[in-house]
């Protein structure tokens, strides 16, 4: 059962131990991500960050069960570096009702569209193709505050963020 899908170029950090464990009240944290995989010394800090009563899965992007988790018991936070591979789980698989982008660093081709996140506009795209498919897309680092829809996203895109 997913409770939330989060991209954040970090991963688990802070945020996420301090912040969204606590209010989804999840089991398992299941990492997607092919850098972080391939890294024994990211894999172990990243299980070290999280209370032992969180099940820690990483695995490369296409290596995920998406469709299994999705169907399971277990709540689960899913997180995904990148808006690219929130594209790439839903189909495989990840039913996502609720996409979260919590610090999308800046790049080349990104404006900022809220404190945290910096979107090209092909990652616009992606996002309101998922939007039209019913997932709700939000930005907002921390439960506490108040989510960006994705109109306001695209509105501050347009205007140079």
């Amino acid at each position: 059962m997913i409770s939330l899908v989060r991209v954040d170029n970090r991963l688990i950090h802070g945020q996420v131990v301090e912040a969204w464990l606590p209010h989804l009240k999840v089991s398992r944290v299941v990492v997607a991500d092919d850098e972080a995989a391939s890294s024994p010394l990211v894999r172990a800090a990243m299980a070290l960050a999280v209370q032992s009563a969180i099940e820690v899965q990483i695995f490369p992007l296409a290596q995920v069960d998406f469709a299994g988790i999705s169907k399971d018991s277990v709540k689960t936070l899913v997180l995904l570096r990148d808006v690219a591979a929130a594209p790439f789980a839903k189909a495989h698989g990840l039913k996502v009702e609720q996409l979260n982008l919590g610090n999308v660093h800046f790049g080349t081709g990104r404006r900022q569209v809220s404190p945290s996140v910096f979107l090209a506009e092909s990652e616009l795209q992606a996002l309101q193709r998922l939007a039209e498919e019913g997932v709700k897309v939000e930005a907002r680092a921390v439960p506490a505050e108040k989510p960006v829809e994705l109109s306001e996203l695209q509105e501050r895109w347009g205007k140079g963020g």
